[in-house]
């Protein structure tokens, strides 16, 4: 059956009951009659065509087609509460950027890509999210996010329409504590050999190309740490446990936040960093002033 238009409040009250697990409950939750409340879930069924709730020993819970429902009825209602937040930011001359930070991605870099929407002269609220590569790029396809920052690209598909923006690309440097530095500077990269490395795991974009550039350097070090947190592995990286590959134009940011210095430049190797949208054509000016900064911004 086609539905005509699904009434929001009838989906409200369903979305509270599917929680409460009970109509009575759900009742007491919105202060209304038990009457309305059931009457008000039956006109949806009625409306789609479906029974969306079924009993379960004491509670209440969804069908198949009520989990379905459910789930477009909590991005709906998130969405909702989304644009009252950005109406009244309107009203305080404010302007929304949700981003997404790809867990891989280094914060450093993400800090100064994120510093020219901020000096924008429209005043902009900042709401950054830490995730997982996909579950970012899920979130940005639901329009959760505005932009995905990240270093990798992804292709747009028929069930995926996000597209990349290439931000900038940076050649990459070993850091490590001055200990280590002054143990492995020397004839680098052979020095390299048996000393101890912090990579990022295999699933992170930038180790394959790691991998290939210590095999063509012929070197075979000493991995003691593998990371999927970027942040985690720079930690570990501050207390001496092992060298680190980072973005060589971070190279002060580095040495005052870590207390790291460099051991060697790596090159050959360089690293890319990507804005992702769910459009092929940036609307958001926050993001867009992300991406006109982005000249020179890895120097």
């Amino acid at each position: 059956m086609k539905t005509s238009g699904i009434n929001f409040r009838h989906l409200y009250f369903f979305r509270v009951v599917a929680a409460e697990g009970s109509v009575t409950r759900a009742a007491e939750r919105l202060g209304l009659a038990i009457q309305t409340v059931s009457a008000q879930l039956s006109a949806l069924e009625q409306s789609v065509g479906k029974s969306l709730l079924t009993q379960q020993g004491r509670r209440l819970v969804p069908t198949e087609a009520g989990r379905v429902a459910l789930t477009y009825a909590e991005q709906i209602f998130e969405l909702g509460d989304r644009m009252q937040e950005a109406l009244a930011e309107t009203d305080a001359g404010k302007t929304r950027l949700t981003v997404g930070i790809s867990d891989s991605l280094p914060k450093l870099i993400a800090y100064r890509l994120l510093q020219a929407a901020l000096h924008m002269d429209l005043k902009v609220k900042l709401v950054c999210v830490e995730r997982e590569f996909e579950t970012l790029l899920a979130d940005l396809a639901l329009h959760k996010l505005d932009v995905v920052l990240t270093d990798r690209s992804v292709r747009a598909s028929a069930s995926l329409r996000v597209f990349s923006h290439l931000l900038g690309e940076s050649e990459m440097m070993l850091f490590g504590s001055p200990a280590l530095a002054r143990r492995h500077g020397r004839q680098f990269p052979q020095s390299l050999n048996g000393a101890p490395l912090l990579l990022p795991t295999r699933n992170n974009a930038l180790r394959g190309r790691i991998d290939k550039w210590l095999l063509e350097q012929d070197v075979r070090p000493d991995v003691v740490g593998e990371f999927e947190d970027n942040a985690m592995l720079n930690t570990f990286g501050r207390d001496g446990l092992g060298m680190f590959f980072a973005p060589a134009g971070l190279e002060n940011d580095i040495k005052a936040q870590f207390g790291a210095v460099p051991v060697g430049a790596a090159s050959g190797l360089s690293e890319q960093f990507y804005a992702i949208s769910s459009e092929r054509r940036i609307k958001h000016p926050a993001v867009e002033a992300i991406l006109e900064a982005q000249s020179g911004l890895f120097d």
